[in-house]
């Protein structure tokens, strides 16, 4: 092999791994998203939108608290194993939720429980792609795998608004089951990509804590914090907003959000590489917070669809910027409590901004819950800004 076709290899971002890790990522996260329709299910059930919110600020319990051992354990052990036992752990959540049937205690179990095995799959493949990636093409490489996680938002949405259309959430909870099975099933070729723990001192993991308090990522953890936050106010409250206001639907708006997630990652994923990536995430993010704002003030379907390409252009760059700013910030040796870190934050999102945004929407309604998301993420825009100048 000559220095120029090496060199093309180790560029190459369509591996055999990186492909099979996406198909992966992509089941397993329809699965994952069908449950956008859960809300519905828990009114059927007679929940009110408090209690929807902390049945899904509860699932995320279990998962941030086992975020510290499974940062260790992929630095220390590898990520092929992880990523076994998350998928058994999805195969088994996601069957259970057949047996739920009322409010009870059963199903804050079934919900923890399924928080546990998403908090592990949504960590473990996303190390893995990174493991995966060319450094030079690091921000493409994995805004191309971030494709795999924004698909399935709109094929959950459109295939929950199918599926719900013509029976009843028994079939929508045997379709994600299926498709959680074939995630597991495409995952078991995964050969081990990383190289863990040398025994050398100065490559030795610095540990969960350390990472956590590293200086040149404290600034990430706090702007990737406000965004997950604000994130509940679609991915939690989307479903009940339809159903109160009667405006749009689930389907469109998230068909609408990953359509131009995607087209933009597939597109102009180069672009962060190119003009660098704090040039991009600004105006992403205030383009987030302009379809928060669409939301508050939507009066028809045609508002919501504008409103769902504006949250998914702010997301579709976001997400991965933030997530390439871990990777690049943080030691390879830390690479799995680095990531292990970003994921929990989105469960500390849904476990803050679940309850949060529930409550402001029995005080004051929709408007007031999509406005403050808004404010949310203008003020976390700004603080970061400064204190992360002078930072690529």
């Amino acid at each position: 092999m000559t220095e120029h076709t090496a060199s093309l290899s180790r560029d190459r971002l369509l591996s055999g791994p990186f492909v099979l890790v996406s198909l992966s990522n992509l089941f397993q996260g329809v699965a994952f998203n069908l449950f956008l329709h859960f809300p519905g299910f828990l009114s059927e059930l007679g929940a009110r939108e408090a209690q929807i919110g902390l049945l899904f600020g509860v699932s995320s319990v279990a998962s941030i608290v086992v975020r510290p051992k499974l940062g260790q354990v992929m630095d220390t052990r590898g990520r092929r194993g992880v990523i076994l036992v998350g998928n058994a752990l999805s195969v088994v959540a996601t069957a259970l939720y057949l047996t739920v049937h009322t409010l009870g205690p059963w199903i804050y179990f079934v919900r923890i429980l399924h928080g546990l095995a998403q908090a592990v799959l949504f960590t473990v493949l996303f190390t893995y792609a990174a493991d995966c990636v060319p450094e030079k093409r690091r921000m493409q490489g994995l805004m191309l795998f971030g494709v795999s996680g924004m698909l399935p938002i709109a094929l959950g949405g459109l295939l929950g608004d199918a599926l719900l259309a013509r029976a009843d959430f028994t079939l929508l909870f045997q379709t994600a089951l299926g498709l959680a099975i074939l995630a597991a099933f495409l995952a078991l070729p995964l050969p081990e990509m990383s190289t863990p723990g040398s025994g050398d001192a100065a490559d030795a993991p610095a540990g969960f804590r350390k990472v956590l308090a590293q200086p040149r990522l404290v600034t990430v953890w706090g702007l990737t914090a406000i965004f997950s936050i604000a994130l509940a106010a679609m991915f939690t409250f989307l479903r009940t907003f339809v159903d109160a206001s009667g405006i749009g639907s689930v389907g469109g708006f998230f068909g609408a959000y990953a359509s131009v997630a995607v087209t933009l990652r597939v597109i102009a994923g180069w672009l962060p590489d190119r003009v660098g990536a704090k040039r991009v995430l600004y105006p992403a993010l205030a383009t987030l917070v302009a379809g928060f704002l669409m939301l508050a003030f939507a009066t028809s379907s045609h508002d919501v669809l504008i409103a769902g390409a504006l949250c998914g252009a702010g997301h579709g760059y976001t997400f991965p910027l933030l997530f390439g700013m871990v990777v690049g910030r943080a030691r390879t040796a830390d690479r799995g409590s680095a990531m292990a870190i970003y994921t929990a934050l989105f469960d500390v999102g849904v476990l803050l901004g679940g309850p949060l945004l529930g409550f402001v929407i029995e005080i004051r309604g929709y408007t007031a819950m999509f406005i403050t998301a808004a404010t949310l993420v203008a003020i976390g825009t700004t603080a970061f800004a400064v204190a992360d100048r002078g930072r690529p």
